[in-house]
């Protein structure tokens, strides 16, 4: 959080109950709605029970549980309450009012954990046999950059890597539409000039959605190298830079009146044709 203010000692394994909309830990937990507090602190926001008991159990550090007083399946609720004071969080029980204030939801999930960001470093991704990687142009939506992640997992990609300037992937919005794979799936972030000098050592083929000299996306060879799927800004597309540092130019052809498809089902298009004759031989 940007900065701890607290109204008493933080004693391991205490509760701290808090009523009040007005009190200092909870308005450090509404500043993080706002992306320079999330990056300041380090901090994000996940909602749901089994989404932070999730987290939780694959290592991801927790800074707070929150949770309200009229939560059910208390057990489950203890449980995650234990695992965050294990893990050194700290943990706080409130009314659903401050819980409300907390997520901008009039029905809020029951339980949320504040925890610790994590990015992957670009240099640290080495694209191996079999693997198929994501690459994000700029995206703005949080909706579609958060399911474009969730699709990702769905369909067995490595990871996401975000170039250039784009919405962030812990805004409350985006984790929301992740539906927990925030926690599976390592993102990275380059600028445009950083993401070309890795593309030229990272041995994968980079196959980008683009009109220009493009040929039909099932015609693309994803098998002789590990991929990585480049994919333009909801808007304007892949800039011709990028776009000329492809090995490969797709598109996806369209029969209808609409004169695109959205950025999150286009890029799940391509992920499953990417990844077909990997998920045929799981079959």
């Amino acid at each position: 959080m940007t900065e701890r203010h607290d109204d008493g000692p933080r004693r391991p394994g205490q509760v701290k109950e808090i009523t009040s909309l007005a009190n200092p830990i909870i308005k450090d937990i509404k500043a993080l709605s706002q992306k320079k507090n999330r990056e300041a602190g380090g901090l994000f926001m996940a909602e749901g029970l089994k989404l932070v008991l999730d987290a939780l159990e694959t290592g991801w550090k927790i800074d707070t549980l929150i949770f309200a007083k009229s939560a059910k399946d208390k057990p489950l609720v203890e449980k995650a309450a234990s695992r965050a004071v294990a893990a050194g969080g700290l943990v706080l029980e409130v009314s659903e009012k401050v819980l409300s204030s907390v997520t901008r939801r009039d029905n809020p999930q029951m339980v949320v954990g504040i925890f610790h960001a994590r990015w992957t470093s670009l240099s640290a991704i080495k694209p191996k046999a079999g693997e198929t990687w994501v690459a994000l142009d700029r995206v703005r939506d949080p909706g579609n950059l958060g399911t474009i992640i969730r699709t990702a997992d769905a369909a067995g990609a490595s990871g996401v890597i975000l170039v250039g300037e784009t919405t962030d992937p812990y805004g409350l919005e985006t984790v929301r539409a992740t539906m927990g794979s925030i926690f599976t799936m390592p993102v990275a972030r380059a600028s445009q000039a950083d993401f070309l000098k890795w593309r030229k050592t990272s041995g994968a083929s980079l196959i980008a959605t683009h009109l220009k000299g493009a040929i039909d996306y099932r015609r693309a060879d994803y098998k002789a190298r590990p991929v990585v799927l480049l994919m333009g800004n909801e808007q304007s597309g892949i800039p011709d830079e990028l776009a000329e540092a492809a090995d490969v130019r797709v598109k996806i052809p369209q029969q209808g009146k609409a004169d695109s498809l959205n950025l999150a089902c286009a890029t799940a298009v391509m992920l499953f044709e990417a990844r077909r004759h990997l998920l045929e031989l799981d079959a």
